[in-house]
Protein backbone atom coordinates (compact mmCIF):
# COMPACT_ATOMS: atom_id res chain seq x y z
CA UNK A 1 0.00 0.00 0.00
CA UNK A 2 1.37 3.81 -0.77
CA UNK A 3 1.96 5.99 1.79
CA UNK A 4 0.67 9.30 0.83
CA UNK A 5 2.06 12.51 2.62
CA UNK A 6 0.49 15.86 3.23
CA UNK A 7 1.97 18.78 2.61
CA UNK A 8 1.37 21.47 5.12
CA UNK A 9 1.46 25.26 4.33
CA UNK A 10 1.31 27.72 6.94
CA UNK A 11 0.10 31.67 6.99
CA UNK A 12 3.61 31.84 7.39
CA UNK A 13 4.92 30.01 4.45
CA UNK A 14 2.83 31.17 2.38
CA UNK A 15 3.89 34.66 2.83
CA UNK A 16 7.43 33.74 2.37
CA UNK A 17 6.24 32.53 -0.92
CA UNK A 18 4.39 35.37 -1.87
CA UNK A 19 7.25 37.99 -0.44
CA UNK A 20 9.59 35.14 -2.83
CA UNK A 21 7.36 35.45 -6.23
CA UNK A 22 6.82 39.16 -5.84
CA UNK A 23 10.50 39.71 -5.19
CA UNK A 24 11.47 37.61 -8.37
CA UNK A 25 8.94 39.61 -10.38
CA UNK A 26 10.79 42.65 -9.28
CA UNK A 27 13.98 41.03 -10.54
CA UNK A 28 12.78 39.72 -13.84
CA UNK A 29 10.75 42.67 -15.50
CA UNK A 30 13.03 45.77 -14.64
CA UNK A 31 15.59 44.92 -16.80
CA UNK A 32 13.16 45.59 -18.93
CA UNK A 33 13.98 49.08 -18.60
CA UNK A 34 17.28 48.82 -19.93
CA UNK A 35 19.18 51.88 -18.10
CA UNK A 36 21.60 50.84 -16.06
CA UNK A 37 21.55 53.14 -13.47
CA UNK A 38 17.67 52.52 -12.78
CA UNK A 39 17.89 48.43 -13.71
CA UNK A 40 21.16 48.68 -11.15
CA UNK A 41 19.43 50.33 -8.62
CA UNK A 42 16.24 48.43 -8.38
CA UNK A 43 17.49 44.75 -8.81
CA UNK A 44 20.34 45.69 -5.93
CA UNK A 45 17.21 47.40 -3.95
CA UNK A 46 15.55 43.66 -4.74
CA UNK A 47 18.60 42.03 -3.84
CA UNK A 48 19.27 43.70 -0.08
CA UNK A 49 15.02 43.32 0.19
CA UNK A 50 15.29 39.46 -1.01
CA UNK A 51 17.87 39.61 2.62
CA UNK A 52 15.97 41.07 4.95
CA UNK A 53 12.66 39.55 4.41
CA UNK A 54 13.63 35.74 2.96
CA UNK A 55 16.89 35.03 4.01
CA UNK A 56 20.32 34.61 2.46
CA UNK A 57 19.71 31.35 0.54
CA UNK A 58 16.45 32.60 -1.11
CA UNK A 59 17.79 36.01 -1.65
CA UNK A 60 20.99 34.12 -4.05
CA UNK A 61 18.38 32.40 -5.87
CA UNK A 62 16.39 35.85 -6.49
CA UNK A 63 20.30 37.51 -7.65
CA UNK A 64 20.42 34.44 -10.27
CA UNK A 65 17.49 36.24 -12.52
CA UNK A 66 17.90 39.56 -13.57
CA UNK A 67 21.05 38.83 -15.71
CA UNK A 68 19.82 35.49 -17.60
CA UNK A 69 16.44 37.82 -18.58
CA UNK A 70 18.84 40.51 -19.74
CA UNK A 71 20.55 38.58 -21.61
CA UNK A 72 17.74 36.13 -22.60
CA UNK A 73 15.36 39.23 -23.70
CA UNK A 74 18.59 41.04 -25.40
CA UNK A 75 18.77 44.05 -22.89
CA UNK A 76 22.83 42.53 -22.73
CA UNK A 77 24.78 42.96 -25.39
CA UNK A 78 26.07 40.22 -26.61
CA UNK A 79 29.69 41.04 -25.70
CA UNK A 80 28.57 40.94 -22.25
CA UNK A 81 27.56 37.58 -22.23
CA UNK A 82 30.73 36.33 -20.85
CA UNK A 83 30.23 38.62 -17.76
CA UNK A 84 27.06 37.11 -16.53
CA UNK A 85 28.72 34.13 -13.94
CA UNK A 86 30.87 36.99 -12.99
CA UNK A 87 27.83 39.03 -12.55
CA UNK A 88 25.68 36.47 -10.68
CA UNK A 89 29.18 36.00 -8.25
CA UNK A 90 29.41 39.63 -7.35
CA UNK A 91 25.24 39.59 -6.77
CA UNK A 92 26.04 37.09 -4.77
CA UNK A 93 28.94 38.69 -3.05
CA UNK A 94 26.33 41.21 -2.07
CA UNK A 95 24.22 39.10 -0.79
CA UNK A 96 26.15 37.28 1.49
CA UNK A 97 27.97 39.71 2.83
CA UNK A 98 24.98 42.24 3.65
CA UNK A 99 23.65 38.88 4.88
CA UNK A 100 25.94 38.89 7.57
CA UNK A 101 26.44 42.48 8.55
CA UNK A 102 22.66 43.75 8.48
CA UNK A 103 22.11 42.30 11.63
CA UNK A 104 25.00 44.24 13.27
CA UNK A 105 24.70 47.36 11.25
CA UNK A 106 22.40 48.16 7.96
CA UNK A 107 24.54 50.57 6.65
CA UNK A 108 27.49 49.05 7.41
CA UNK A 109 26.06 46.03 5.17
CA UNK A 110 25.28 48.29 2.10
CA UNK A 111 28.44 49.63 2.02
CA UNK A 112 30.20 46.86 2.65
CA UNK A 113 28.60 44.24 0.41
CA UNK A 114 28.45 47.64 -2.56
CA UNK A 115 32.21 47.71 -2.06
CA UNK A 116 33.14 44.12 -2.14
CA UNK A 117 30.78 43.63 -4.68
CA UNK A 118 32.43 46.47 -7.01
CA UNK A 119 35.97 45.40 -6.20
CA UNK A 120 35.04 41.67 -7.72
CA UNK A 121 32.66 42.99 -10.98
CA UNK A 122 35.81 46.15 -11.35
CA UNK A 123 39.05 43.34 -11.59
CA UNK A 124 37.28 40.30 -13.16
CA UNK A 125 35.79 42.75 -15.93
CA UNK A 126 39.00 44.15 -16.52
CA UNK A 127 40.59 40.82 -16.92
CA UNK A 128 38.39 39.15 -18.88
CA UNK A 129 37.02 42.14 -21.02
CA UNK A 130 40.45 42.89 -22.01
CA UNK A 131 41.16 39.17 -23.22
CA UNK A 132 38.12 38.57 -24.92
CA UNK A 133 37.19 41.97 -26.41
CA UNK A 134 38.41 44.68 -28.99
CA UNK A 135 40.14 47.71 -26.90
CA UNK A 136 37.09 50.13 -28.14
CA UNK A 137 34.39 47.54 -27.04
CA UNK A 138 36.23 46.63 -23.80
CA UNK A 139 36.51 50.36 -22.58
CA UNK A 140 32.99 50.66 -22.85
CA UNK A 141 31.99 47.29 -21.22
CA UNK A 142 34.78 48.02 -18.86
CA UNK A 143 33.18 51.68 -17.52
CA UNK A 144 29.69 49.24 -17.26
CA UNK A 145 31.46 47.48 -15.02
CA UNK A 146 33.22 49.67 -12.39
CA UNK A 147 31.85 53.13 -11.28
CA UNK A 148 27.90 52.71 -11.80
CA UNK A 149 28.10 49.19 -9.67
CA UNK A 150 29.00 50.64 -6.60
CA UNK A 151 26.58 53.75 -7.28
CA UNK A 152 23.93 51.40 -8.11
CA UNK A 153 24.13 49.15 -4.86
CA UNK A 154 24.84 51.94 -3.01
CA UNK A 155 21.21 53.34 -4.06
CA UNK A 156 19.86 49.93 -4.41
CA UNK A 157 20.65 49.91 -0.50
CA UNK A 158 18.92 53.06 0.04
CA UNK A 159 16.00 51.88 -1.54
CA UNK A 160 15.75 49.00 0.55
CA UNK A 161 15.82 50.95 3.87
CA UNK A 162 13.16 52.93 2.42
CA UNK A 163 11.12 50.02 1.75
CA UNK A 164 11.84 47.91 4.64
CA UNK A 165 11.52 51.22 6.91
CA UNK A 166 8.35 52.66 5.11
Amino acid sequence: MQQTKILTINRKKVFTLTQFTALVVVATTVPLFNQQAITGSVVNATLFVSVALLGVQNAILVGLIPSLVALSTGLLPPVLAPMIPFIMVGNTILIIVFGYLQKKNFWLGVAMASVLKFIFLFSTSSIVINLLLKKEVATKVAMMMSWPQLLTALVGGLLAFVFLKG
